[in-house]
């Protein structure tokens, strides 16, 4: 073997590759390959996802995309913080200290992450997500826009960004305003971790099958009659994987989450008029439920100015189109990047990880609405 081609492998954060169907079309195959990082967002993975995204999108051969996570344990457990962080204390030091646009990295990495999100969701081709194991932040991000979504026995999804001074942003303003009843609120407030059945219950998955069945389900892909017509591509991408479920039956971990199970507790605790009262009921919760009791000590932990941010980002972005969200999001996480909570909690988990922040007093968060541009100059303004 050529070990050198190894390493390159290793070292590549996109594995591309292209399957041949029986009838001579083509499946893609993008595989997030930063298994030690559990497949976090870097700035060049999303450059190789757009890349290929875009490519297959005018290759009449190519019928439809897989996405996946290298190794067991996830699909994508998030964003590349460290190098944000990095980027963030430097700006923070520097003249620029101040200038919402003045962080290079951040401008870039939020503007091409977000760009790669919205591709996903208005692409048209089938897109596969194969959410296995760890789905968090970023990889939300990438697994909620896609057309044809799977979560397993072991998925694990959370929106913990309130938890280290940042919104669920990646479209979260977007995804969490369409859960049913307030379960968005709860999730963007508490952080709380979800499973299988309560991601399709909240809408980021479409189906839940055991991760044992992948092979079988791309060995089923590869024998369909892919045309050029996207909308009967999306029929069989969806007719395999129905008939997936309905062959490998109803397994115990596809009952009812706690997140349907609590949804009128959820409903009474987040129903309120305002993020203070909110965060008063759950602070106020008293419950033997573990899943309830760990959700509401975590709101407790997390950045005051951050759960304000969240609540009111809800609010803004209730009847923004997808494009709207996208472009309101981005204004504001550079605002997060240049002041507020961001980066005092990125160093706080995974730099010095004391888990103990230095949260700012909690003050207005409507000035991170501010957009840093007008209408036509923004950077997003051709999605």
């Amino acid at each position: 073997m050529d070990g050198s081609n190894d390493m390159q492998r290793e070292s590549t954060p996109v594995l591309a590759e292209t399957l041949a169907a029986a009838n001579g079309r083509l499946i893609g195959v993008l595989t997030l390959n930063a298994e030690k990082n559990l497949n976090a967002v870097s700035l060049p993975m999303i450059a190789l996802l757009a890349q290929h995204l875009t490519a297959w999108a005018m290759d009449d051969r190519v019928a439809m995309v897989v996405m996946q996570g290298a190794g067991s344990k996830a699909f994508c457990a998030g964003g590349d913080l460290q190098n944000l962080h990095r980027t963030m204390q430097a700006h923070h030091a520097s003249a620029q200290n101040g200038n919402v646009l003045g962080n290079d990295y951040a401008n870039a990495f939020f503007e091409r992450e977000y760009r790669l999100d919205y591709q996903i969701h208005t692409y048209k081709k089938p897109i596969l997500c194969w959410g296995h194991g760890i789905v968090m932040g970023g990889g939300i991000g990438l697994m909620a826009g896609a057309s044809h979504r799977v979560a397993t026995e072991k998925t694990r999804m959370a929106m913990p960004e309130a938890g280290i001074g940042l919104f669920p942003d990646v479209g979260g303003s977007w995804f969490l305003n369409r859960m049913p009843g307030h379960a968005g609120r709860f999730l963007a407030l508490t952080g709380a971790s979800f499973e299988a059945a309560d991601a399709r219950y909240a809408g980021l998955a479409d189906y839940v099958l055991p991760h044992a069945v992948k092979a079988d389900v791309l060995e089923a892909l590869l024998i369909q009659p892919w045309s050029e017509n996207c909308e009967a591509n999306h029929a069989l991408a969806g007719y395999v994987l129905r008939r997936a479920e309905a062959r490998h039956g109803d397994y115990g971990w596809t009952q009812a989450g706690p997140l349907r199970q609590h949804q009128d507790l959820i409903d009474n605790l987040c129903g309120r008029d305002t993020v203070e009262e909110a965060l008063d009921a759950l602070a106020a919760l008293e419950t033997n439920n573990p899943w309830l009791a760990k959700a509401a000590a975590s709101s407790k932990r997390a950045s005051p100015g951050a759960l304000r941010l969240a609540w009111r980002m809800l609010e803004a972005a209730r009847h923004l189109s997808l494009a709207d969200v996208f472009r309101l999001e981005y204004g504001v996480a550079l605002h997060c990047a240049a002041q507020g909570d961001f980066a005092e909690g990125i160093r706080a988990l995974l730099i010095d990880k004391d888990m103990s922040p230095r949260w700012q007093p909690a003050g207005s968060s409507a000035a991170f609405l501010d957009s840093p541009w007008s209408v036509q100059q923004h950077p997003l303004a051709d999605l």
